[in-house]
């Protein structure tokens, strides 16, 4: 099951549609939807997690905790807006845009990919690219 939470003002208008899309995306990639939670927050927040439980003093735009187990896919994704409302502006993308890259960004993670080398994350803009087309 998607659970979408919020410690932030913002509220995710199309949750039924983007969580049918992510466990399509689960599906395609040949996986099982386990207990998936997203929690969409601010930057303080988000910074205070990667400090906290990474070591990591820096601010991001998604952290993700995967307790995926086996083939089900399962795990907890922070998403600071702020961030992607930034990095939008960044890459001349719409926020929509970019929030949906991001929200399947975590998944594609759990599924394996990762994304530390150029040859890696070329692999993984890849995949995210294909599957934005799936959701307009």
């Amino acid at each position: 099951m998607i659970d979408f939470n919020y410690e932030t003002e913002f509220l995710l208008d199309n949750s039924n549609e983007v969580s049918a899309w992510i466990s399509n995306v689960i599906s395609d990639e040949g996986f099982k939807e386990g207990d998936i939670n997203y929690v969409f927050c601010n930057d303080d927040y988000l910074h205070n997690i990667n400090v906290e439980f990474l070591n990591h003093d820096t601010l991001t735009d998604i952290i993700s905790f995967d307790y995926s187990v086996g083939k089900i896919i399962q795990g907890d994704i922070f998403i600071s807006i702020e961030r992607v409302k930034d990095n939008a502006a960044d890459f001349k993308v719409s926020f929509q845009e970019e929030l949906h890259r991001v929200i399947i960004h975590g998944i594609l993670h759990y599924c394996g990919y990762k994304d530390k080398t150029n040859e890696d994350a070329k692999l993984m803009r890849q995949k995210e690219n294909h599957y934005l087309k799936s959701l307009n």
